[in-house]
């Protein structure tokens, strides 16, 4: 472009625009929105009413499901686990998909420190997995023997113990599998005394 002489050369304007219509991506080891206020050290939920929300297998093939007890996991160990089943397949064609989000402000005072003076300052961001709770998923052309053995690693590196789960298998209501004669009404229904209890029951002075 020529500039004449007493010529201003005005700045360019960007060949792409500055807007976007479609959704930025978001990290699922960082919430959606700051805090707003600092978050209490809780409990992850317990499905007492009989749910059996997030034990199945979604969208893709295969899973990797808590089975001990549920607990914090760090935002750290999330990662560390998705990067090792990353690793391990390497040069395949898959599509991972991850069931939780680390939406939980863990805030630490420091060591040596005297009670009071407030929660703390921010450490790091963790989320609450309950137990038989989803936290992976795999879909892609790859064998079953080499997810399993993707998610066994995975699970080494996760704290808890962890089991390797498929499309179509059965919800789990707490800790217990549906199926094979196992029933949701079958829980929900009031425990069947055993024989001593009733026979217990039957003698005077014991109620």
């Amino acid at each position: 472009m020529l500039i004449l002489p007493g010529q201003i050369q005005l700045p360019l304007r960007p060949s792409s625009r500055t807007f976007t219509s479609t959704t930025r991506t978001l990290s699922w080891l960082l919430p959606k929105q700051a805090e707003a206020k600092k978050t209490r050290k809780g409990r992850p939920r317990v499905p007492t009413g009989g749910s059996t929300r997030g034990t199945t297998v979604v969208w893709g093939d295969y899973g990797l499901r808590m089975r001990d007890h549920d607990r914090r996991v760090s935002a750290a160990q999330l990662k560390n686990g998705e990067d090792t089943i990353r690793k391990r397949l390497r040069g395949m064609k898959y599509r991972l998909y991850m069931r939780i989000c680390a939406n939980i402000g863990v805030y630490t005072s420091g060591n040596e420190s005297r009670m009071g003076k407030g929660k703390g300052s921010f450490d790091y961001w963790a989320s609450r997995v309950a137990v038989s709770k989803i936290i992976f998923e795999l879909k892609g052309d790859i064998h079953e023997k080499v997810a399993r053995e993707a998610f066994r690693l995975a699970g080494n590196k996760l704290p808890g113990l962890y089991e390797f789960v498929k499309r179509g298998d059965g919800p789990v209501m707490g800790i217990t599998k549906l199926g094979d004669g196992v029933t949701m009404d079958d829980l929900k229904r009031p425990r069947r005394k055993l024989p001593g209890e009733v026979t217990a029951d039957r003698l005077p002075g014991t109620s």
